[in-house]
């Protein structure tokens, strides 16, 4: 399987992620009760934002997942841990499907890090998960997180976790 990104077309990609954002499996991305018109206005404002980007990940070209990626200086994280100089943020999410695939999700999770580090000013990759999402811990830990501690943020209790370039492939070649 490969993976691709491309970014988000809010209004193009407004009912897929809808649907994938609303679904129950989809709790934590803190959206279930947003309308279609919501979740095209989050994505326009995303798009607008240069600290803010969303990429539609696609499987053999078609989607499969979202990922955002944002500087946790200037969003998400700002004035709740100290950044260094390479640090980006990062969510994704895998919708629901009726027909899982074992693997898939680390698999995912994987090539959301690996673009990242494409980037050569990615030095760290710093997520905060909400803190009852153990699914999620143990997928960021398989992949090189370690978290630092618990950080409140105005919407959910949080799990601040980082990963360097260096752990990521120390994770992938285990």
């Amino acid at each position: 399987m490969t993976f691709t990104f491309r970014p988000v077309d809010p209004s193009a990609d407004a009912a897929l992620l809808h649907s994938w954002v609303t679904h129950p499996k989809a709790a934590f991305w803190m959206m279930q009760d947003a309308t279609l018109q919501d979740v095209e206005r989050a994505y326009q404002e995303i798009a607008a934002d240069e600290h803010h980007h969303a990429l539609l990940g696609l499987a053999d070209g078609a989607p499969a997942f979202l990922m955002e990626r944002y500087d946790p200086a200037l969003r998400e994280l700002t004035g709740l841990y100290e950044p260094l100089p390479g640090d980006v943020g990062m969510h994704f999410l895998t919708p629901a499907t009726d027909t899982p695939v074992h693997g898939f999700t680390k698999a995912v999770i994987t090539a959301v890090m690996a673009h990242l580090f494409e980037d050569p000013a990615v030095e760290r990759v710093v997520v905060e998960p909400d803190v009852r999402n153990k699914a999620v811990h143990a997928l960021n830990e398989a992949v090189g997180f370690v978290a630092e501690r618990e950080i409140d943020k105005p919407e959910k209790r949080a799990l601040l976790s980082f990963c360097t370039r260096e752990r990521f492939a120390e994770a992938v070649a285990a």
